[in-house]
């Protein structure tokens, strides 16, 4: 009969000070490769311009074999969801990725990010970093992660300073600024400063991968805030 010890050894590797010591999240950061090395800019040279910086970033981090600081398991409200979204995932376009975070799914640190998040949010949204200042895959040139919605969610409208960001949807449908609907492996690009506000639908969460780029400083303090509701004029 095979030793338990070292069945266990093979089936969850102690989480090691290297990236190199993690088998699970190197290959979760090889489907983030993929997605930007492989993926379709679909005629957008802006969008092109963005998947290099991506994934030049993330060539060189791995080269390094970073740091990797676990912070531990933390789960929010909305993670109840992630089950399903997962299932969802692994039916579709986005297997791989799918795949790769329910392997890694119990170490995730889900937060929210905001000091002052709306009641309304609470329990149908959070993320967490894979990739980045706050790790566990220690980068100051990249965040990579996954931002997690409950069904019929509406995420305020908001921007990011200094940030450069692209969100693909592993699983569920959803809508930014109400312009399209976007399935399973579309990517939506944002510069910095752009307003975007973000609606899901109404049966399934949706799960979605996400790239932040920009200057080391700002990725380190990416002031998230929620824009001001726009007041209508008075005639």
């Amino acid at each position: 009969m095979e030793d338990a010890s070292i069945s266990s050894a093979y089936t969850q590797p102690p989480a090691g000070a290297r990236l190199a010591d993690n088998p699970n999240w190197i290959y979760l950061m090889r489907e983030f490769d993929a997605l930007y090395r492989y993926g379709s800019a679909g005629g957008s040279s802006a969008i092109r311009s963005h998947r290099k910086r991506v994934r030049d970033r993330l060539s060189a981090t791995m080269a390094k074999n970073p740091e990797f600081l676990s912070r531990g398991c933390e789960t929010k409200p909305v993670t109840a969801h992630l089950p399903r979204a997962l299932d969802l995932g692994e039916r579709g376009a986005m297997q791989g990725m799918a795949r790769a975070l329910r392997e890694i799914k119990d170490e995730l640190t889900w937060e929210y990010g905001y000091d002052k998040l709306p009641k309304s949010l609470v329990a149908k949204y959070a993320y967490c970093e894979v990739m980045g200042p706050r790790g566990p895959v220690q980068s100051d040139q990249l965040i990579l992660g996954f931002v997690l919605f409950a069904p019929n969610t509406t995420y305020p409208q908001h921007s990011h300073q200094e940030i450069e960001e692209s969100y693909i949807s592993v699983s569920g449908a959803w809508s930014e600024n109400n312009a399209a609907v976007y399935a399973p492996g579309s990517l939506i690009l944002n510069r910095s400063g752009d307003e975007h506000r973000i609606t899901t639908g109404d049966r399934d969460p949706c799960l979605l991968a996400y790239a932040w780029t920009g200057p080391t400083a700002r990725l380190e303090e990416p002031s998230m805030k929620m824009s001001s509701p726009k007041r209508k004029k008075t005639q």
